[in-house]
């Protein structure tokens, strides 16, 4: 059994060797034969593809196949990369959006400082809001006008619409707003059609209460609220709000000035005003020479006595 297995290898080994030689002279006659040119061997060739390709398609089905795989992926990276450019088209077009929207928000807020109709003798100064501090014990805004714009304090301020406070320290490129809801506001209004005095308390709430009223019954929600004049705080006619009910019965103001959007904020000169040297003087009365401050009253012990009594 060996012996036989050596003599087939022995015999095998130069056939194939033989066949091999035999197919490369067969496929250099072919390709020395699909060379020449001549009109018979160009019939014969002819001849020969119209006979034998007919019968190689199941052949080629294959290689057909995987050429338009190799399209289709071609096509379909494509598409990717036509879908990448539009995602980031897209995220351009989204900002740019977004950037209009500012724009056009902007735009309408400064319409609206342009359509306030304004006491002839207010002249204004419009300033950008750099920044509001909103907490329990304090409300306000800052201001990019100052000293350098001749920014005085105890100007009043509004956006587009309403009152939104008063200058309270100003510095030489930027100024303090201390707006209406702050606590320490106290504004002198009158409710019109009826013409009650009152005094619109900020209590750092968005609606502010309305107190010492003369006459409540003759006050309904949605009255117009604007400032009087008294106390030379602020001038006389400016838009605050409008009377309305919290669900206690209180009556509060409703701003006009949206405290949501503080962007612009247009500072009035008031050069008829008297100007404040000292932020208290907006709250507390000045006290003639010669009187005293009235005794505290201590609501456990009830009136201070008199040393001059008994």
């Amino acid at each position: 059994m060996a012996k036989n297995g050596s003599q087939s290898e022995t015999y095998s080994g130069p056939l194939k060797r033989l066949l091999l030689a035999i197919l490369v002279l067969c496929l250099v006659g072919l390709f020395i034969f699909w060379r020449i040119d001549s009109p018979r061997v160009e019939r014969f060739r002819a001849q020969i593809v119209d006979r034998v390709l007919p019968g190689f398609d199941w052949a080629m089905a294959p290689v057909s196949g995987a050429v338009r795989i190799l399209q289709d992926f071609q096509s379909y990276q494509r598409i990717y990369d036509q879908n990448q450019e539009l995602r980031r088209e897209l995220r351009q077009m989204t900002a740019w959006k977004e950037a209009a929207l500012q724009l056009e928000q902007e735009n309408a807020r400064l319409r609206d400082l342009n359509n306030v109709r304004l006491d002839p003798r207010l002249t204004y100064i419009t300033g950008v809001v750099l920044a509001d501090s909103g907490s329990p014990f304090r409300q306000s805004a800052l201001i990019n006008v100052g000293s350098r714009d001749g920014i005085v304090d105890g100007w009043a301020t509004m956006d587009g619409i309403g009152l939104v406070g008063r200058i309270s320290g100003v510095g030489p490129n930027t100024s303090r707003v201390i707006l209406l809801t702050d606590t320490t506001s106290r504004i002198p209004a009158v409710i019109q059609p009826s013409g009650q005095r009152a005094l619109v308390i900020g209590d750092n709430s968005a609606a502010p209460p309305i107190d010492f009223l003369e006459d409540d019954d003759q006050v309904r929600p949605g009255d117009r609220i604007v400032t009087s004049g008294d106390g030379e705080v602020f001038p006389p006619g400016l838009l605050i709000g409008q009377v309305a009910a919290d669900p206690g019965g209180r009556l509060r103001v409703r701003l006009a000035a949206d405290y949501e959007r503080l962007e612009f904020l247009r500072v009035l000169r008031d050069h008829g005003a008297r100007q404040v040297s000292a932020p208290s003087a907006l709250i507390l009365p000045e006290i003639p020479p010669g009187m005293q401050m009235p005794p505290a009253i201590d609501p456990a012990t009830g009136p201070a006595a008199d040393p001059g009594d008994g």
